[in-house]
């Protein structure tokens, strides 16, 4: 046993623990959602998070020794969301005919989730740093940080408020929408992309990716207007008030 554990000892502060930690965790994630068609309560992402916690929180492994190995998979997560032009650019001709309303319901969409977020925020009288925390709640974590930071907020915090917005979304979307009465077919199915892009960013446009290619196509193209939106308007908008 005392071998054990100086051998665990060794493997938790070793650089590639948290990666292989992660891949492991998140392969096993993924074969079990497949094994259950994919239903939304079988999120891998959920799942890996869930996993990874609290088997750091039981092993008492440091974040910081985690993540030292992790943060090869944080930094692949630039490209994967420059990866997700890949599919508008095979619909650019289909774009040139929509962009106007596709902005205009990004817009609307980005808008109603920050407002409503802040507006909640104020009336459960929570403080002002986090308040101003959940604004770019769904805008894909790294930029949220940066624009909670510009805004006077705490950007650790909206990382977190990001990510559960963005699994509430992956795991909601479809009930959502089938109550809605948003149906299946290729115009339902771009319209329930664009939802979960706008809404959930990045974990909602991976979960419409692998359900359908017009709805992951969609919710790219929805996540890359909410970054942009959000980065650009949120900051103006905490300036006037």
């Amino acid at each position: 046993m005392p071998d054990f554990v100086k051998l665990w000892i060794y493997l938790s502060s070793a650089p590639l623990f948290g990666l292989t930690a992660t891949l492991a965790v998140y392969l096993l994630a993924q074969a079990f959602a497949l094994r259950m068609r994919q239903a939304p309560w079988a999120n891998p992402v959920l799942w890996s998070v869930v996993v990874l916690g609290c088997g750091l929180l039981v092993s008492k492994v440091p974040y910081e020794n985690y993540f030292a190995g992790a943060q090869f998979i944080h930094f692949l997560l630039g490209p994967a969301v420059v990866a997700l032009g890949l599919p508008l650019w095979e619909r650019r001709a289909e774009l040139r005919n929509t962009w106007g309303r596709l902005a205009l319901a990004g817009l609307a969409g980005g808008g109603a989730a920050a407002l409503t977020a802040v507006a909640l925020g104020w009336a459960l009288g929570l403080p002002d740093d986090v308040v101003r925390s959940l604004a770019p709640k769904s805008i894909t974590a790294p930029v949220a940080m940066g624009v909670a930071e510009k805004i006077g907020g705490v950007p650790a915090l909206s990382a977190v408020f990001a990510v559960l917005t963005g699994l509430i979304g992956a795991l909601s979307g479809k009930y959502l929408f089938a109550w809605l009465g948003i149906g299946t077919d290729r115009v339902g199915w771009m319209a329930r992309g664009f939802a979960l892009g706008t809404a959930a960013h990045g974990i909602g446009a991976s979960r419409a990716l692998s359900v359908q290619a017009d709805a992951g196509a969609y919710a790219g193209l929805a996540l890359g207007l909410q970054v942009l939106l959000g980065a650009l308007l949120i900051p103006l908008v905490a300036r006037l008030f």
